[in-house]
Protein backbone atom coordinates (compact mmCIF):
# COMPACT_ATOMS: atom_id res chain seq x y z
CA UNK A 1 0.00 0.00 0.00
CA UNK A 2 1.23 3.41 -1.19
CA UNK A 3 2.11 6.35 1.50
CA UNK A 4 -0.56 8.29 0.29
CA UNK A 5 -3.25 5.60 0.15
CA UNK A 6 -2.27 5.06 3.88
CA UNK A 7 -3.27 8.36 4.57
CA UNK A 8 -6.44 8.22 2.76
CA UNK A 9 -7.67 5.19 5.01
CA UNK A 10 -6.20 6.75 8.20
CA UNK A 11 -8.61 9.59 6.99
CA UNK A 12 -11.58 7.64 5.99
CA UNK A 13 -11.07 5.52 9.78
CA UNK A 14 -10.69 9.13 11.19
CA UNK A 15 -13.75 10.27 9.72
CA UNK A 16 -15.87 7.43 10.15
CA UNK A 17 -14.71 6.87 13.78
CA UNK A 18 -15.90 10.86 14.54
CA UNK A 19 -19.41 10.03 12.92
CA UNK A 20 -20.57 6.73 14.66
CA UNK A 21 -19.16 8.78 17.84
CA UNK A 22 -21.81 11.83 17.31
CA UNK A 23 -24.30 9.25 16.22
CA UNK A 24 -24.00 8.35 12.93
CA UNK A 25 -26.00 4.63 11.56
CA UNK A 26 -24.22 1.93 9.55
CA UNK A 27 -25.97 3.45 5.92
CA UNK A 28 -24.78 6.75 7.00
CA UNK A 29 -20.92 5.41 7.10
CA UNK A 30 -21.39 3.27 3.89
CA UNK A 31 -22.30 6.03 2.24
CA UNK A 32 -19.74 8.75 3.25
CA UNK A 33 -16.42 6.62 3.35
CA UNK A 34 -14.74 4.40 1.25
CA UNK A 35 -14.38 1.67 3.99
CA UNK A 36 -15.78 -1.67 3.77
CA UNK A 37 -18.75 -3.05 4.97
CA UNK A 38 -17.27 -5.45 7.39
CA UNK A 39 -14.52 -2.98 8.59
CA UNK A 40 -17.26 -0.23 9.47
CA UNK A 41 -19.07 -2.56 11.84
CA UNK A 42 -15.93 -3.63 13.35
CA UNK A 43 -14.78 -0.07 14.24
CA UNK A 44 -18.73 1.18 15.41
CA UNK A 45 -18.10 -2.37 17.64
CA UNK A 46 -14.80 -0.62 19.17
CA UNK A 47 -16.62 3.26 19.36
CA UNK A 48 -19.69 2.07 20.61
CA UNK A 49 -19.06 -1.22 22.51
CA UNK A 50 -22.04 -2.87 20.54
CA UNK A 51 -23.77 -3.87 16.85
CA UNK A 52 -24.80 -1.11 14.69
CA UNK A 53 -28.61 -0.54 14.96
CA UNK A 54 -30.72 -1.92 12.20
CA UNK A 55 -33.78 0.17 10.65
CA UNK A 56 -34.19 2.05 7.50
CA UNK A 57 -33.00 5.80 7.87
CA UNK A 58 -35.41 8.42 7.94
CA UNK A 59 -37.05 9.41 4.30
CA UNK A 60 -40.14 11.71 4.36
CA UNK A 61 -39.20 15.34 4.62
CA UNK A 62 -41.92 16.84 6.49
CA UNK A 63 -40.81 15.75 10.00
CA UNK A 64 -38.69 18.83 8.83
CA UNK A 65 -41.25 21.31 8.44
CA UNK A 66 -42.98 20.46 11.85
CA UNK A 67 -42.75 23.10 14.36
CA UNK A 68 -39.99 22.27 16.89
CA UNK A 69 -37.75 19.98 14.28
CA UNK A 70 -38.31 22.45 12.08
CA UNK A 71 -36.48 24.75 14.39
CA UNK A 72 -33.20 22.96 15.30
CA UNK A 73 -33.38 21.85 11.82
CA UNK A 74 -33.07 25.47 10.14
CA UNK A 75 -30.44 26.22 13.22
CA UNK A 76 -28.40 23.25 11.50
CA UNK A 77 -28.55 23.81 8.32
CA UNK A 78 -27.93 27.37 8.35
CA UNK A 79 -24.59 26.37 10.08
CA UNK A 80 -23.64 24.04 7.39
CA UNK A 81 -24.25 26.44 4.65
CA UNK A 82 -22.09 28.68 6.27
CA UNK A 83 -19.30 26.53 6.86
CA UNK A 84 -19.73 25.27 2.77
CA UNK A 85 -20.43 28.26 1.21
CA UNK A 86 -18.32 31.25 3.16
CA UNK A 87 -15.96 29.16 4.87
CA UNK A 88 -15.16 26.70 2.18
CA UNK A 89 -15.05 23.96 4.46
CA UNK A 90 -15.53 20.53 2.12
CA UNK A 91 -19.25 19.26 2.73
CA UNK A 92 -18.54 16.35 5.30
CA UNK A 93 -16.02 18.59 7.85
CA UNK A 94 -18.86 21.19 7.24
CA UNK A 95 -21.82 18.61 8.58
CA UNK A 96 -19.47 17.80 11.14
CA UNK A 97 -18.95 20.95 12.40
CA UNK A 98 -21.76 22.30 11.84
CA UNK A 99 -23.28 18.88 13.86
CA UNK A 100 -21.13 19.90 16.78
CA UNK A 101 -21.98 23.78 16.82
CA UNK A 102 -25.81 22.74 16.60
CA UNK A 103 -25.36 20.25 19.46
CA UNK A 104 -23.33 23.03 21.56
CA UNK A 105 -25.98 25.55 20.88
CA UNK A 106 -29.01 23.59 22.06
CA UNK A 107 -26.68 22.77 25.35
CA UNK A 108 -26.03 26.47 26.08
CA UNK A 109 -30.17 26.98 25.41
CA UNK A 110 -30.61 24.19 28.19
CA UNK A 111 -32.82 22.28 26.12
CA UNK A 112 -32.47 18.77 24.54
CA UNK A 113 -31.07 18.14 20.69
CA UNK A 114 -34.30 16.97 18.45
CA UNK A 115 -31.76 16.59 15.33
CA UNK A 116 -29.81 13.02 15.80
CA UNK A 117 -26.55 13.02 13.15
CA UNK A 118 -28.46 10.72 11.23
CA UNK A 119 -31.74 13.16 10.64
CA UNK A 120 -29.48 15.96 9.99
CA UNK A 121 -27.62 13.96 7.35
CA UNK A 122 -30.76 12.53 5.93
CA UNK A 123 -31.50 16.38 5.80
CA UNK A 124 -28.07 17.77 3.84
CA UNK A 125 -28.98 15.08 1.26
CA UNK A 126 -32.95 16.24 0.60
CA UNK A 127 -31.32 20.21 -0.26
CA UNK A 128 -28.92 18.34 -2.26
CA UNK A 129 -31.74 16.30 -3.98
CA UNK A 130 -33.51 19.81 -4.59
CA UNK A 131 -36.75 18.49 -2.36
CA UNK A 132 -36.02 20.89 0.60
CA UNK A 133 -35.19 24.59 0.64
CA UNK A 134 -34.26 27.62 2.79
CA UNK A 135 -37.31 30.11 2.96
CA UNK A 136 -36.93 33.79 4.67
CA UNK A 137 -39.62 34.39 7.35
CA UNK A 138 -41.39 37.67 6.08
CA UNK A 139 -41.55 38.30 10.41
CA UNK A 140 -38.05 38.23 10.95
CA UNK A 141 -35.88 37.48 8.04
CA UNK A 142 -34.68 34.08 9.50
CA UNK A 143 -33.99 31.00 6.87
CA UNK A 144 -35.83 28.04 7.82
CA UNK A 145 -36.05 24.77 6.09
CA UNK A 146 -39.56 24.53 3.55
CA UNK A 147 -40.41 22.45 0.97
CA UNK A 148 -38.89 22.94 -2.41
CA UNK A 149 -40.81 24.82 -4.64
CA UNK A 150 -43.69 26.36 -2.36
CA UNK A 151 -44.91 30.04 -2.55
CA UNK A 152 -42.93 31.85 0.46
CA UNK A 153 -44.12 35.16 -0.46
CA UNK A 154 -45.85 34.99 2.98
CA UNK A 155 -44.29 32.78 4.88
CA UNK A 156 -43.51 32.97 8.89
CA UNK A 157 -40.96 30.48 10.90
CA UNK A 158 -42.75 28.81 13.72
CA UNK A 159 -40.89 30.93 16.02
CA UNK A 160 -42.38 34.13 15.36
CA UNK A 161 -45.97 31.95 14.69
CA UNK A 162 -45.58 29.28 16.90
CA UNK A 163 -48.26 26.98 17.43
CA UNK A 164 -50.93 26.93 19.84
CA UNK A 165 -49.46 23.92 21.61
CA UNK A 166 -46.18 25.42 22.48
CA UNK A 167 -47.19 27.49 24.75
CA UNK A 168 -48.52 24.28 26.60
CA UNK A 169 -45.16 22.91 26.08
CA UNK A 170 -43.14 26.30 27.22
CA UNK A 171 -45.56 25.79 30.69
CA UNK A 172 -44.90 22.08 30.99
CA UNK A 173 -41.03 22.47 30.92
CA UNK A 174 -41.67 25.23 33.11
CA UNK A 175 -43.37 22.98 35.46
CA UNK A 176 -40.93 20.37 34.94
CA UNK A 177 -38.18 23.05 36.42
CA UNK A 178 -40.18 24.12 38.98
CA UNK A 179 -40.50 20.22 40.16
CA UNK A 180 -36.63 19.58 39.82
CA UNK A 181 -35.86 22.46 41.88
CA UNK A 182 -39.03 21.46 44.30
CA UNK A 183 -37.76 18.14 44.87
CA UNK A 184 -33.46 19.20 45.37
CA UNK A 185 -35.20 22.31 48.26
CA UNK A 186 -37.72 19.92 49.74
CA UNK A 187 -41.00 21.33 50.39
CA UNK A 188 -41.44 24.97 51.80
CA UNK A 189 -42.00 23.73 55.34
CA UNK A 190 -38.93 21.46 55.41
CA UNK A 191 -36.90 24.29 53.87
CA UNK A 192 -38.62 26.81 56.67
CA UNK A 193 -37.08 24.04 59.32
CA UNK A 194 -33.59 24.11 57.65
CA UNK A 195 -33.84 28.20 58.08
CA UNK A 196 -34.87 27.79 61.57
CA UNK A 197 -31.82 25.44 62.60
CA UNK A 198 -29.17 26.92 60.45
Amino acid sequence: MSEKSLVLEMQQIQMAVELIELGARLQVLETETELSRGRLIRLYKEVRGMSPPKGMLPFSTDWFITWLPNIHSSLFYNYYHRLSVDCDCDRMEAFVKAFRLYLEQVELDGAEPVLGLTRAWTLVRFFESELLELATCTSCRGQFVAHAHTPTQEFVCGICQPPSRAGKTRKRIAKANEDVRTASLGSPERRAAASRMS
